[in-house]
């Protein structure tokens, strides 16, 4: 069945004869969706601030229990056949569930718009080192056009016939050529024995470290709906995305200490073999472009149940391509940090509910309740923790703890409502 079968295809369960992603078909996509150019630009931003061996501790670390948060949450996925934004109406209602599909549209458009800006540039960079001019307004329509229409194909065709077969390879070329140009750099020794001038504190550098997973969650059940098993889909994101953000963080951060500069793009470019290795890289992108096109597509569709996925991919991809080629990039490391402080703790709510206090059913036939004040009430508090970590103990960190605050809350508050209702009957 195609998940373009119907105009609600976004709030209906894909049925067991769609589901087609296998573990490898999982793990190559979310290996794929944890490379990028992005992802070196974040982890470059843990350095100088830290030395190079505190920056992997906290790579590895964050990058541990961002997956770990972000496959529980793929697994919601394939136990209900929905993708995020749908998953999430039992927990906060068809009403409170508004808000996170409204907040997830707009955060989208904001990182396929990054995405865009980002292999624009590189292609422009690469264009100009081979001689041609400056073209950047050429290459951001370009590539829109060519993201959009990947996303009008679906996730199906995308990863089973693209990816599995080409685009994989373009990951790992271009990660293996990065790794050893960095490892063979005169610098390798400096890099590694550099001690950092210790403004950048630890809890900051974790809470940058998860943001990367995290900024997947929203999303992340659109494309593990298609999974045949929850156990295959939970290990194939958990080490697809767990092997790429730890390797792409550190070589973002090494990269930045080997060759200096706040342009990382245009640095590698004139490292020897960047142009090889940003060409493979602008080449893997599209699959990061294509996931936010696509998902907010399908976001707009539980809210616009009458529109279809493939029409509204058209839509987003023409809006995300004017605001590349009209808005510039901004405070990248801000826009992290924000998306990790609402979808955090909202997660950790979901998370318990579907886990502890649902264990797993989901029964797609019952009413669900306009808006849940239990789930709401305690992902305002997991958002309240999280503000009053950054601003008053970022040292501490913020992303986790507001996850905790706000499952306990949610477990809190469920345990007392349950009691009432048996105390009234």
């Amino acid at each position: 069945m195609s998940n373009h079968s119907s105009p609600n295809s976004a709030l209906s369960p894909v049925p067991a004869s769609g589901r087609r992603f296998h573990f490898l078909d999982s793990f190559a996509l979310w290996l794929s969706l944890g490379v990028g150019l992005l992802v070196l630009q974040a982890g470059a931003l843990l350095v100088p601030g830290m030395g190079y061996g505190q920056a992997l501790i906290v790579i590895v670390l964050g990058s541990a229990i961002g997956v770990i948060l972000l496959a529980l949450t793929g697994v919601i996925g394939s136990d209900t056949g929905l993708p995020t934004m749908a998953a999430v109406r039992p927990t906060l209602g068809t009403q409170g569930a508004r808000l996170p599909a409204v907040l997830n549209i707009v955060q989208l458009v904001g990182w396929g718009s990054f995405e865009l800006i980002v292999m624009r540039d590189a292609i422009d960079a690469i264009a100009q080192r081979l001689g041609a001019p400056p073209m950047w307004w050429g290459w951001t329509l370009i590539v829109g056009v060519l993201v959009t229409g990947i996303a009008f194909g679906g996730p199906l065709a995308f990863v089973r016939i693209l990816l599995r077969r080409f685009g994989i390879w373009l990951v790992l070329g271009a990660g293996l050529w990065l790794t050893w140009q960095l490892l063979s750099s005169p610098r390798l020794g400096a890099v590694i024995s550099h001690q950092g001038d210790g403004s950048m504190p630890w809890g900051v550098g974790l809470d940058l470290a998860i943001a990367m997973p995290l900024s997947w969650l929203p999303l992340i059940a659109d494309y593990t709906r298609y999974g045949r098993s929850s156990k295959g889909v939970f290990w194939g994101v958990a080490l697809g995305f767990f092997c790429a953000n730890v390797w792409f963080y550190a070589m973002g951060a090494g990269y930045a200490l080997a060759l200096g500069g706040d342009k990382l793009v245009q640095s590698i470019l004139l490292a020897s073999g960047g142009l090889v290795a940003l060409a493979l890289i602008v080449g893997d992108e599209t699959d990061n472009a294509f996931a936010d096109i696509y998902s907010a597509a399908v976001t707009s569709a539980t809210l616009l149940p009458r529109m279809r996925v493939p029409m509204l991919a058209i839509t987003f991809g023409v809006i995300c391509t004017s605001v590349a080629l009209l808005i510039p990039v901004g405070q990248y490391e801000h826009f992290l940090l924000m998306i990790g402080s609402v979808f955090a703790p909202l997660f950790g709510v979901v998370i318990c509910d579907h886990f502890l206090v649902r264990r797993r059913f989901y029964d797609h036939g019952a009413a669900i309740p306009g808006l849940r004040y239990t789930a709401v009430a305690a992902w305002l508090a997991g958002i309240g923790a999280h503000r009053a970590l950054s601003a008053w103990a970022p040292e501490w960190g913020a992303t986790l703890p507001s996850v905790l605050v706000a499952g306990a809350v949610y477990l809190a508050l469920t345990s007392v409502r349950r009691r009432s209702l048996a105390t009234a009957n």
